[in-house]
């Protein structure tokens, strides 16, 4: 049973919980408004409860706002073949926007894991998506830039590697998932959110679930498996420069991701693109300044739709 907390709700729009199924697998998915389809896409470790202060505001702006729990995030379903990568994500999205109606109109949004996996569904199939918003996980290469270049970036980022050993099955699963309050307590600081970390734990509080979203971690940097069926997929997805407009939203006080990779980007971004830096915000800037980031996409989604 999905949580029910009192904030699933403004005075215009209320979120209602869906199912579908798409691309062989059964999504449960967060609904709010009509219109033309604004597919919100969650990380980890996340829930799509995360995108409860968006979902009214873009329902208000006349958009169906819809936030799926991502591909072996309970309650959606595990894939039976094991993929992960980025391809299989995108693939993912695309399939949503079609069993859910969506037109050229769409827009894709996406925060940490979800960021990915907009860009690349942006890049598969970009008659899909009228405008892209990535948030805390930048594109145009500045991740693998940070990777070889920035010794601070490569040390935030030990857990990804730490993924790849089969003893983080255990680790993070030990304690009731107590690693998961420690990455929120590192990637926001100061920032308490006990009902947001219980929504991302129960999303992958059976060893099925948690192994699926490590499986994320292990199809990009380790040996994880990668659907071969998806190999030129993959590789259009690794370009990470989709063509519609972007918007890309950094937190000053990102934990998991510093400052100045956003920086970084900001010296990459193509002329579609725009990266705006969030003020007083860590990892989990739409919970952190929901008011300055809902105004932010909105903004930037509706200024882009015609």
């Amino acid at each position: 049973m999905l949580p029910n907390y009192g904030l699933g709700m403004t005075a215009q729009h209320n979120i209602a919980t869906h199912e579908v199924s798409a691309n062989d697998l059964s999504f449960t998915y967060l609904e709010c408004g009509t219109g033309p389809l604004a597919l919100c896409l969650h990380g980890f470790p996340d829930s799509a409860h995360s995108w409860r202060h968006l979902l009214p505001e873009l329902a208000s702006a006349g958009y169906r706002a819809v936030a799926p729990f991502m591909r072996g995030y309970a309650p959606t379903s595990i894939p039976a073949n094991g993929a992960y990568q980025t391809a299989a994500l995108a693939t993912d999205a695309n399939a949503l926007h079609e069993k859910l109606g969506g037109n050229s109109d769409a827009v894709i949004i996406g925060h940490d894991w979800g960021a990915p996996i907009t860009y690349g569904a942006a890049i598969l199939e970009p008659e899909r998506w009228k405008t892209v918003v990535g948030m805390s996980v930048p594109p145009w290469g500045a991740m693998g830039n940070a990777f070889v270049s920035n010794l601070n970036q490569l040390h935030r980022s030990w857990y990804m590697f730490f993924f790849q050993h089969a003893l983080s099955d255990f680790v993070v699963g030990a304690n009731n998932l107590a690693f998961i309050d420690m990455l929120w307590s590192q990637w926001s600081p100061g920032f308490l959110a006990p009902q947001d970390i219980a929504n991302a734990k129960a999303t992958i509080a059976t060893p099925e679930h948690l192994a699926a979203a490590l499986g994320y971690y292990r199809a990009t940097l380790g040996t994880g498996f990668r659907d071969p069926a998806l190999n030129d997929a993959q590789s259009l997805v690794q370009s990470e420069t989709p063509p519609q407009p972007l918007l890309y939203l950094h937190g000053t006080t990102d934990g998991c991701i510093g400052i100045e990779v956003a920086h970084d980007a900001a010296t990459r971004a193509p002329s579609n693109a725009h990266v705006e830096i969030v003020e007083d915000a860590g990892h989990f800037m739409q919970l952190e300044q929901p008011k300055k980031v809902n105004e932010l996409i909105v903004n930037w989604v509706t200024s882009n739709a015609s």
